[in-house]
């Protein structure tokens, strides 16, 4: 069905509620996070919480990175406040992207996750890339209007999904 190429591996609330310990238990050595929406409300800061989302990721022995098709003085900011590695203007759903940063990591599609948001770039780039996908939730509903678009577009999509997932 042309519409799989969109499904998520996994569906989660958070990226908060991933169980990391768990995934890294199976052989998972890196994460691969969209930040806005997937870690904080768009525009915002690294909180608290997120910091400690990635001070217990590399405790843990993870390599993370911060994938994001914003420009980069977004995305820098947000890394130096979590110590994590990014790529600004990524391209997604570009596979390059998704493969550069695993370059980056020394990963394999084996040994790396992806945490995002959407499905049409976050999702979608990561199963071109074969990297297992993680799609969660929205933190915050005030999105830009082309994201409101897409997400009209992305409840298509999980409606199909969660059908499948039931049958």
């Amino acid at each position: 069905m042309f519409l799989e190429r969109f499904y998520p591996n996994h569906e989660v609330d958070s990226a908060y509620s991933i169980d990391y310990s768990a995934l890294y238990q199976t052989g998972k050595r890196a994460v691969i996070f969209d930040v806005d929406n997937t870690l904080v409300p768009h525009g915002a800061p690294a909180d608290d919480r997120a910091k400690e989302l990635f001070e217990r990721l590399h405790a843990l022995g993870y390599h993370t990175l911060l994938l994001s098709n914003n420009k980069e003085p977004r995305v820098k900011s947000f890394s130096d406040a979590v110590g994590s590695t990014y790529i600004f203007k990524a391209g997604k759903p570009g596979r390059a992207g998704y493969e550069k940063a695993m370059d980056k990591m020394g990963t394999t599609p084996e040994s790396t996750i992806f945490v995002g948001d959407q499905l049409f770039t976050d999702v979608w780039g990561a199963k071109n890339a074969g990297i297992d996908s993680y799609l969660v939730k929205p933190i915050h509903p005030k999105e830009e209007i082309q994201i409101v678009l897409k997400r009209r577009l992305e409840r298509i999509v999980l409606f199909f999904y969660h059908r499948r997932q039931k049958g």
